[in-house]
């Protein structure tokens, strides 16, 4: 049986006005990521031992695409892949945590009367500016507006039970005891997988005089616990140092809620001294409440109190453990114990989750993509190692390392399809377009190596013996290939373009030097020097040494589109 306040009207206005903020922060975060465009992700993506800089990185980044969800999501990826310490991926996560609170600063502005003007405006400047920067504009805006449209729909809902008594004595079980309200606000964060839908109706119940000072205060602590569990969602499938990650950026929040707690009394006197105006004062008069543009038993400072009380509980925690991250990341070591193993076959950066973040998502896609094109030098190494014989165990690991790059074909260009699928920039949609070509002819390269491999191994098994000139000849082309392999392989590691005329001069020249060498070994089987065999066998192997070559080449040409 549902409490009686619990009506229609209540759950229509809630769902609606939560739909609408949420899509509001979607189209406004959108924006603000195309207008921020690759200084977003290599903000993110760009290591550095210095804590702050982590912090402030994270910071931005956070408030930006306004989700500590995609941020922790992206660093556990980070850490997966062994591209960041747990102790940089911490100083980071430390800083989304302060990032998330602008989404509180921003709905406590009592700016809701402007919603509908900001909508009409922000739709004309999309629908009828062709300069893109001011269409960019019009979306941000637009999405402020639905973002207010749906938290004034909110507010307007919850005014009907201002005085049900049910819902008073609820608040009164609740309010007497702050774990359960901490634990409220922890379980409603997972619930909806959004913190700011859990602030955004805080604020609401808050600012209509439904909730006291308090008590909004201990379901803000809750959110902040609820919210580090995405880390630890995004982390299951992970290696032990990501979980680990995860585990830390929860034990903070864990942590820090519990000395706030401990220390109550002080820290709401201390957001009091912070923030001006009494938290609790009601609007009691049809003049109060027309001075400020409010209801009668709205609080009109509340708001401001409850944003200001996230921020600094998450800037003081911060504080408190930057200093700590070696130690917190020791003893998460202590805590989750295992060995670090190497795991190379499988997928380290993707996450399906960040595909509603385009810039961060096509940041993984371009990191694992690094991750293959180093694989295909890895096996095209490998591959000419069996030139002078070979193991069952070189085959089955070059087998591995072939089916690996098989599988990062496939995920990645599913991955990038998605992606394209998403509303995103016609330079993010250029950028995974040449993706999608990098890595399928990555792919191709590494079926060559395969055809190589088999080649070779006949060569062996065959004893089949080639002339000094042969092999010298065949080094002479491997060298070339392999130059203009690890060439790329470079640009594609600094995301640099290598000039279309240098990449055409460098396909060219294995093109021409496989012409040439394959008419000096036609030539010695004419004069006898070679048999058929050896000469037949010889051919094919240049074949596929040019054809890794040629794919090389089609790599540098997708540059210019990533």
């Amino acid at each position: 049986m549902l409490p009686d306040f619990i009506n229609q009207p209540l759950l229509f206005g809630l769902i609606g006005g939560l739909g609408l903020l949420l899509f509001g922060m979607k189209i406004m975060s959108e924006a603000l990521q195309k207008i921020a465009g690759d200084r977003l992700r290599r903000g993110l993506s760009s290591l550095t031992n210095n804590r702050l800089l982590g912090v402030l990185t994270g910071a931005s980044v956070t408030a930006i695409v306004q989700s500590s969800n995609a941020t922790a999501v992206m660093v556990v990826g980070f850490v997966n892949a062994g591209l960041m310490s747990i102790a940089q991926a911490l100083g980071v996560l430390l800083g989304a945590n302060i990032g998330t609170t602008v989404t509180a600063q921003l709905l406590a502005f009592n700016i809701g009367h402007f919603a509908l003007p900001a909508i009409g405006i922000g739709t004309g400047l999309k629908l009828f500016c062709s300069n893109k920067r001011w269409s960019l504009f019009g979306e941000v805006v637009l999405g402020f507006g639905i973002l207010f449209f749906g938290f004034t729909i909110m507010k307007g809902t919850f005014v009907p039970i201002k005085d049900n008594a049910s819902f008073h004595d609820f608040l009164l079980l609740v309010s007497q005891h702050q774990i359960f309200a901490v634990a409220l606000g922890a379980l409603l964060t997972v619930l909806i997988q959004s913190s700011s839908a859990t602030i955004g109706l805080t604020l609401v119940l808050a600012g209509n005089g439904l909730l006291p000072f308090d008590l909004c205060i201990a379901l803000i602590l809750g959110e902040n616990i609820g919210t580090a569990c995405s880390a630890n969602i995004a982390a299951l499938n992970t290696n032990l140092a990501a979980r680990r990650t995860a585990l830390a950026h929860l034990l903070f929040n864990l942590i820090g809620v519990a000395y706030v707690l401990l220390l109550f009394p002080y820290f709401l006197h201390l957001v009091d001294l912070l923030t001006p105006g009494d938290p609790d004062f009601v609007l009691n008069t049809p003049q109060l409440a027309a001075q400020f543009d409010a209801a009668i038993g709205d609080k009109p400072f509340i708001a401001r109190h409850i944003a200001n009380s996230h921020t600094l509980f998450n800037m003081v925690n911060a504080l408190v453990f930057l200093p700590l991250l070696s130690l917190v990341a020791r003893f998460t070591t202590l805590l989750m114990k295992g060995r670090l193993t190497t795991q190379s076959f499988h997928l380290q950066y993707l996450d399906n989750r960040v595909l509603n973040t385009p810039i961060l998502a096509l940041s993984q896609a371009q990191l694992e993509t690094k991750r293959m094109a180093h694989l295909s030098l890895a096996v095209f190494d490998k591959t000419l190692d069996l030139l002078p014989g070979y193991s069952e165990e070189k085959i089955r690991h070059l087998s591995r390392e072939e089916g690996s790059m098989d599988m990062l074909q496939r995920e990645i260009t599913d991955f990038l399809v998605n992606l394209s699928q998403q509303s995103i920039t016609r330079e993010a949609s250029r950028q995974a377009a040449g993706l999608m070509h990098i890595v399928n002819d990555l792919e191709r390269l590494g079926d060559h190596c395969e055809n190589l491999q088999h080649l070779l191994v006949t060569r062996i098994d065959r004893q089949i013996e080639f002339s000094e000139a042969a092999i010298e000849e065949l080094d002479d082309l491997v060298s070339h290939t392999r130059n203009f392999l690890l060439l790329t392989i470079n640009a594609i590691d600094s995301e640099s373009k290598i000039q279309n005329r240098e990449g055409e001069q460098h396909a060219s020249a294995i093109f021409d030097l496989e012409l040439e060498l394959r008419n000096n070994h036609i030539q010695r089987l004419s004069t006898g020097e070679c048999n058929t065999a050896q000469g037949l066998l010889f051919i094919d192997i240049l074949h596929h040494v040019a054809k890794v070559g040629e794919h090389v080449g089609n790599i540098t040409r997708g540059l210019g589109e990533t």
